[in-house]
């Protein structure tokens, strides 16, 4: 392999999504032959000793307090935004203007006009940016994108999508970020729902135009995080704030090819853990995803069941640079690959994918979701402008 030029890589917050990323940066040239070389210069976040114990952790080589000093810093080529989304918009709109290529955490942003606002930043920038549907990288869901492609489902006339989680059935649990609207944008509708709407988009090639929604909020009130500690359950008068996202979001949509969608992102299925699914039926075939069981694909064809195909030969997506056949990937490996995929498009001046433009879409329809579920409309719009 030739020299690579090296390439500084400054990232905001270290919590779930900062320790995947922080595990992709560092392990992508072990397994890929990156034409870049990412060095892991500063991470940034708010305390100096919880990030400075965080940077030890993970790998990087420096700390800040501020993201405005990490974008200013010239050791900084790369800014990776793994924040709540309430900050999406204001880090990589002066990241860009910085002249630095930005790669933000989904949603893009919490409100349409943020996320058009960080388009129009990253399309007069010389900076690459992308967003982070890491689901996109699953090689069954590419898989799936390939057989597509080619023809081999026919014209697509049906999509079926489901986000199902459980960590917050319990009515305990804390009011975290991710149930604050001022913070999170939505609930489920945009921290999973926002998944199943771009891989459907994805792997279709088509955009949702039109959707008619119900959204819920079955725990409506939560203890407070720093009163949580220690609680029985049985409430005893501590304090509690109210849940101001959705818990659950259910649409029917119509795809700009002409199929008809459904799509349901809960964080009340109980017993699911992370069952990403998705199931497309075309004319010719159709094809079956889900997460929990992320190594396989399911494929029916000319008029037959369903055949199990195991996606971990070597010329299945992504695949070949890692273990021989039949030994399986995780989570952890999309993340990866979406680090591989981005220095590739930097390294060849090219637009990555997912781009911003790729994140409004899936935005817009986040809020056309919203709209509908708030007026009980019969069928909302996307808008596209």
């Amino acid at each position: 392999m030739s020299e690579r030029t090296t390439v500084g890589v400054g990232m905001v917050g270290y919590a779930f999504m900062g320790r995947v990323h922080s595990q992709a940066w560092r392990n992508a040239g072990a397994f890929f032959d990156l034409p870049l070389a990412p060095r892991m210069a500063v991470l940034a976040g708010r305390s100096k000793e919880r990030t400075s114990a965080a940077a030890a952790r993970l790998g990087w080589a420096d700390v800040e307090t501020d993201w405005r000093e990490l974008v200013r810093r010239d050791d900084v080529q790369i800014v990776d935004i793994c924040t709540p989304g309430d900050s999406h918009a204001e880090i990589a709109i002066a990241a860009l203007r910085a002249g630095k290529h930005v790669l933000c955490e989904k949603p893009l942003a919490n409100t349409v006009a943020e996320a058009e606002a960080m388009v129009e930043a990253a399309a007069g920038a010389p900076g690459r940016a992308m967003v982070a549907f890491n689901y996109r990288r699953v090689p069954a869901i590419a898989l799936a994108r390939r057989l597509v492609e080619e023809g081999r489902l026919g014209e697509i006339r049906h999509v079926r999508a489901q986000y199902l989680q459980d960590w917050i059935v319990d009515p305990e649990f804390p009011l975290v970020w991710r149930l604050q609207k001022d913070k999170a944008g939505s609930g489920a509708l945009g921290d999973i729902g926002a998944h199943i709407i771009d891989t459907a988009q994805f792997v279709t090639g088509q955009h949702v135009v039109g959707v008619s929604a119900l959204t819920e909020t079955f725990v409506k009130e939560r203890p407070l995080p720093e009163s949580s500690a220690g609680l029985s359950g049985s409430g005893g008068g501590s304090a509690t704030g109210p849940v101001t996202v959705d818990d659950a979001a259910l649409f029917i949509g119509r795809l700009s090819g002409g199929a008809l969608a459904s799509f349901e992102a809960t964080r009340f299925a109980t017993g699911r853990k992370n069952a990403l699914r998705i199931e497309i039926n075309g004319s010719l075939g159709s094809l079956a995803f889900d997460f929990e069981a992320m190594n396989e694909l399911w494929v029916s064809e000319g008029g037959g069941g369903f055949t199990r195909i195991l996606v971990t030969e070597p010329d299945h997506p992504y695949v070949g640079a890692w273990w021989p056949p039949g030994h399986g990937l995780g989570y952890e490996h999309t993340f990866t690959h979406e680090i591989k995929d981005f220095l590739e498009a930097i390294a060849e001046g090219a637009d990555p994918s997912p781009s911003f433009a790729d994140g409004l879409r899936v935005q817009r329809v986040l809020a056309a979701v919203e709209r509908s579920a708030a007026d009980s409309s019969r069928y909302t719009v996307v808008e596209e402008t």
